[in-house]
């Protein structure tokens, strides 16, 4: 077991990575492939060359993404079979549950449900087509967009934020009145109740 930096520039098929979460947001998804169908002629090969996806090596060799999970379904659903990858870790020598365990304790994997529930490894899906939409990922996501909070390198920052949008919101509410929810979500992450949140920006100044 040895961490490495291997980009393959072989391309891999989508439809044979693993993802490492169990939800995405599906407008995250449908931004992205909105993005992909301007970069999908001449400039699909350079796009594609500069978002290669992140994976470690696990058992029987499979590849297992740590990110950009929302960029490979976009990519599949508009009909890319193949991206090129990039091993961060060769963990092919463990065990299924010393594996899972790892990607655990390193924060490369978010085994929690549509509903925020913690689930068990065996109940993160095998493909990326199985992905269940979260709706509060979506929320998050445009929040940061619209100033909410900052980007972070914290792992799965937006879905902290999802979490912390969740328990605060109604998902009837996010799913009829999208705008209304993101104006609410925008006050909420000003609040003092989110500082503990990566990329939290302070209240709004009245000054």
């Amino acid at each position: 077991m040895h961490s490495v930096r291997e980009p393959r520039l072989n391309p891999v098929a989508i439809d044979d990575l693993r993802p490492t979460q169990i939800t995405v947001g599906m407008r995250e998804v449908a931004l992205k492939r909105e993005n992909w169908r301007r970069h999908s002629g001449k400039k699909g090969a350079e796009f594609l060359g500069h978002h290669m996806i992140p994976v470690v090596r696990g058992p029987k060799g499979r590849h297992h993404i740590i990110d950009h999970h929302h960029l490979a379904l976009a990519l599949l659903e508009e009909g890319v079979e193949e991206v090129l990858i990039l091993v961060v870790a060769d963990l092919s020598r463990l065990e299924p549950d010393a594996f899972w365990i790892f990607l655990d304790n390193r924060g490369w994997m978010h085994p929690f449900d549509d509903k925020g529930k913690r689930r068990g490894y065996k109940d993160i899906p095998k493909s990326v087509r199985r992905m269940k939409d979260d709706p509060y990922r979506s929320l998050a996501g445009e929040l940061r967009r619209r100033g909410g909070f900052a980007k972070d390198t914290t792992p799965f920052s937006e879905f902290l934020w999802a979490d912390f949008l969740r328990r605060r919101m109604k998902r009837e509410f996010v799913d009829k009145n999208f705008e209304r929810a993101l104006k609410k979500s925008l006050n909420l992450a000003k609040s003092t109740d989110a500082n503990f949140l990566p990329g939290w920006c302070g209240p709004v100044s009245n000054d």
